[in-house]
C-alpha cells in the first residue's frame, strides 16, 4: 500500500517553433528553460514534464534536418535540463531526437536533483499515418524505463505507443509504475479526437495517474491529466486548447490505494486468457 506523502508535478504544455538548425534548437532551449524556472520560481514542483520532442519543431523540415537537429544523450537538451534540476532540487523529463550509431531515436530523458541523467527510453512504436511520419527517419527503440521519486514508480511512453495497450499494461504488473508520462506531439489530424478516450482508459484499466501531455500551438494542445479513478465527482484534469501553459499537479498515493481497493479489475484478472476455449 502506498502511504507517501503527495508528490508535485508541472506539466509543461509548451509551444516550439519551427526550426532546422541548431542555433534555432538552442534558442528554443533558452526559451523553454527560462519559462520553466519562472513556474518554479511560483511553485516548486518535485518533477518538471515537457512534451515529445520538446527540444524541436515535428515536422518534415525538422526531421529532414535532423543531421543537426539529433543530439547525444550528453548534448544541448542534457546540458540545459540538468542545470533546472540542479538549481530547483527536482528532476526533468524531456524529450528529444537522440542520434548514435545505430540510428536516430525519439528519446524521453529523465535528470535527478544532482543533474545526473537518470535513464532514458526510445519510443518503441512509430507512427506512420495522418500527419506523422516517423518510420521515414527514425528507429524503433528496444528497452522499457522507469524510474522512482520520492517512493513512486513513473514510466515514460510517448504519442503512439498509448494505442498499444499491452505496453501500459507491462509496465503496471511487470514494472509497477504507478504514474504513467505519456508525452506526445498529437497534431490536430483524423487521429485526434480519439486521443483523448485511450488515455482515460489506459488510466482507468490500470488504476494509475496518467499524464497525457501535448505540445501547445494551433494544431496541438488539449492535453489531459487522468487519475486512478474518474467519475462524475474526480474529473480529468484538461489543459488549454491551444495555449501554453505550465499546470502543477499532485501525485497522491491514497488515490491509487483507494481506486484499488474499491474497483478490483486488477485483482479479478484471470492468469491466462490464451487457455480458454473458444
Amino acid at each position: 500500500m502506498k502511504t507517501n506523502p503527495p508528490l508535485r508535478l508541472l506539466a509543461c504544455q509548451i509551444e516550439i517553433p519551427a526550426m532546422t538548425t541548431t542555433d534555432e534548437r538552442d534558442a528554443h532551449l533558452a526559451v523553454s528553460a527560462t519559462k520553466v524556472r519562472a513556474a518554479l520560481r511560483d511553485k516548486p514542483a518535485d518533477l518538471v514534464v515537457l512534451p515529445e520532442l520538446s527540444s524541436i519543431d515535428y515536422s518534415r523540415a525538422a526531421f529532414e534536418n535532423l543531421h543537426d537537429l539529433a543530439e547525444p544523450l550528453d548534448g544541448a537538451s542534457f546540458e540545459c535540463w540538468r542545470q533546472i534540476a540542479q538549481e530547483f532540487n527536482c528532476h526533468v523529463a524531456y524529450s528529444f531526437a537522440r542520434v548514435v550509431d545505430t540510428g536516430t531515436y525519439i528519446c524521453l530523458a529523465v535528470v535527478n536533483l544532482a543533474g545526473d541523467l537518470v535513464g532514458h527510453y526510445d519510443k518503441l512504436h512509430l507512427a506512420q499515418y495522418g500527419a506523422s511520419m516517423e518510420k521515414e527517419y527514425f528507429s524503433r527503440g528496444d528497452h522499457l524505463f522507469t524510474f522512482e521519486i520520492k517512493g513512486l514508480t513513473f514510466a515514460p511512453i510517448i504519442c503512439y505507443d498509448l494505442r498499444i495497450p499491452e505496453l501500459t499494461r507491462s509496465l503496471v504488473l511487470d514494472h509497477g509504475a504507478d504514474v504513467i508520462l505519456h508525452c506526445g506531439a498529437y497534431f490536430r489530424d483524423t487521429s485526434f479526437a480519439t486521443w483523448h478516450d485511450f488515455a482515460t482508459t489506459r488510466a482507468l484499466e490500470n488504476q494509475v495517474f496518467f499524464l497525457s501531455l501535448n505540445r501547445a500551438g494551433a494544431d496541438y494542445g488539449n492535453s489531459k491529466f487522468c487519475y486512478p479513478w474518474m467519475d462524475e465527482n474526480q474529473l480529468p484534469v484538461s489543459f488549454p486548447q491551444h495555449d501554453e501553459q505550465f499546470l502543477n499537479l499532485e501525485i497522491d498515493p491514497a488515490k491509487i490505494t483507494n481506486a484499488r481497493e474499491t474497483y478490483s479489475f486488477l485483482k479479478d484478472r484471470l492468469p491466462d486468457y490464451t487457455k480458454l476455449k473458444s
